[in-house]
């Protein structure tokens, strides 16, 4: 039961993920390429945002504060977290924002380029909880709680048509779509098959584990992931590798290889660090294969524990 004056609200997770299709049981809406929030809203006077791990993110964005002021019904939205940097979401710009502690460069920030709250779901309305509504259902509601702004937006869907919605993010050059089963329950803390993530171009999250410094200034990543309990080696990343992560990595102690690490591909020179951070890749898979190409490092997460990365 969902109780709006806790504020521990987990979110439901995205559990498949696929190509296009058409299917008149979903919704289809953009996969907005942000920080996953729960806005708990009171027209009292009232804005909280927490992030996935449950951690307070209106010091990182002020210009949020006032999203109270825009809502006809004490809510609890769930959303995306986001900053639009040439008229796209900039997945890097705001995860600085969510490292910056220096509250200079984040009024500065939110100044030059203001975050946005775009709401797709809705968990509370009204002094009740409406979790156990369906999807459709809640969207109405939704519609309802709050009139919109440039910070505060509705996430629009379409029906039946998401091959020809796909087609649309893709042609956009945005990261995808997401579909949605239109009787489906928000359940916390699940991850639901109801919700499928199709995606231009795939990500995932990975234990950072160490470094390899190479020529040219180039800094390759050494990924991980859990099983059973024990880290195991899944590769490198070299592209979009930064110094500023490189910053991050120097502050670690010192750790070991994952299990399975090969002696070679130049491992022989990485700097093993304890393995704390999470780093988003984003990849094309190979066809009829697990293994990754076109990889390009996306940034440090920091509401993803390593443990989360299986």
């Amino acid at each position: 039961m969902i109780d709006f004056e806790t504020k521990n609200v987990k979110p439901m997770l995205i559990g498949q993920e696929g190509n296009a299709f058409d299917d008149d049981a979903y919704i289809y809406e953009l996969k907005w390429d942000g920080e996953r929030c729960i806005a708990y809203l009171d027209p009292s006077g009232k804005t909280e945002l927490r992030n996935k791990r449950n951690e307070k993110m209106l010091l990182k964005v002020p210009e949020l504060k006032e999203l109270w002021t825009q809502a006809r019904e004490k809510c609890i939205l769930d959303g995306e977290l986001m900053i639009l940097k040439n008229g796209r979401p900039d997945f890097f710009e705001i995860q600085r924002r969510s490292l910056t502690t220096n509250t200079f460069k984040i009024e500065l920030a939110s100044k030059q380029f203001p975050a946005t709250f775009v709401a797709f779901d809705i968990l509370y309305y009204k002094d009740r909880d409406v979790t156990a509504l369906p999807l459709s259902d809640r969207k109405v509601l939704l519609q309802k709680a709050f009139s919109e702004s440039e910070r505060l937006v509705l996430s629009r869907y379409v029906e039946s048509n998401g091959t020809a919605f796909y087609q649309m993010a893709e042609q956009q050059e945005l990261e995808g779509i997401v579909a949605k089963r239109k009787d489906s329950l928000y359940i916390q803390d699940k991850r639901t098959k109801d919700w499928i993530k199709i995606k231009r171009m795939l990500d995932d999250d990975f234990i950072i584990c160490g470094y390899i410094q190479k020529q040219n200034n180039m800094i390759s990543l050494v990924l991980g992931k859990y099983k059973d309990h024990v880290i195991v080696y899944e590769g490198h990343v070299t592209m979009g590798v930064g110094t500023d992560t490189l910053a991050q990595l120097l502050k670690l102690p010192s750790g070991y290889p994952p299990a399975g690490t090969p002696g070679g591909h130049g491992n022989e020179e990485a700097v093993w660090v304890q393995p704390k951070l999470v780093g988003v890749v984003k990849y094309m898979p190979r066809v009829g294969s697990d293994e990754r190409h076109q990889s390009v490092f996306k940034g440090l997460r920091y509401d993803k524990r390593p443990e989360e990365c299986l």
